[in-house]
């Protein structure tokens, strides 16, 4: 399994470690346990099981379209089967739509096991905790907050999920 992630800039990815770090000493799950040098705030842009053989240096190019501006947002709640996903929301903009078709356009569409990252649902987040139940939810809305954030996206990579291997194209 291959994705393209989008990085944030500084502010952005202090500001995530920053909730990471309060959920850990809230003793809630947090994106912030996992010890991987590789772990870092991201926006997944999208994922595939394959990737056409000249993705790596089409997607390089895309990557010159960064930085772009973002808004980090409050905090938004998906489920995933009986437990939950916490996140902040990035406010979708033009820009970051037609950089999304553009990232498709060149991998193609997604099967259906990764239909989130298709252009009419898609919805960019940067994951503070998995697992989540719905006690530990209403605890970590507190913990977080609800302050939003402008900045940028300033780089592009590529996680290999298989090599546990990310690749930076910007």
């Amino acid at each position: 399994m291959f994705s393209v992630e989008m990085l944030p800039d500084d502010d952005i990815d202090a500001a995530v470690r920053g909730d990471w770090q309060r959920l850990i000493v809230a003793g809630l799950p947090s994106a912030g346990r996992h010890p991987s040098e590789t772990n870092r705030p991201h926006v997944t842009v999208a994922v595939r099981d394959d990737l056409p053989d000249d993705a790596v240096s089409r997607l390089t190019a895309l990557g010159t379209e960064l930085p772009a501006a973002c808004r980090l947002g409050g905090a938004v709640v998906f489920p995933a089967r009986d437990r939950f996903v916490l996140a902040r929301p990035i406010v979708m903009t033009a820009a970051l739509m037609r950089f999304h078709a553009e990232v498709v356009g060149l991998i193609g569409a997604p099967p259906e096991d990764y239909a989130v990252t298709a252009q009419d649902r898609w919805t960019p987040h940067v994951t503070l905790a998995r697992r989540m139940t719905a006690e530990q939810v209403g605890r970590a809305l507190a913990v977080v907050g609800a302050a939003s954030l402008d900045g940028r996206f300033s780089g592009l990579r590529l996680w290999d999920a298989e090599q546990k291997l990310v690749t930076l194209l910007r």
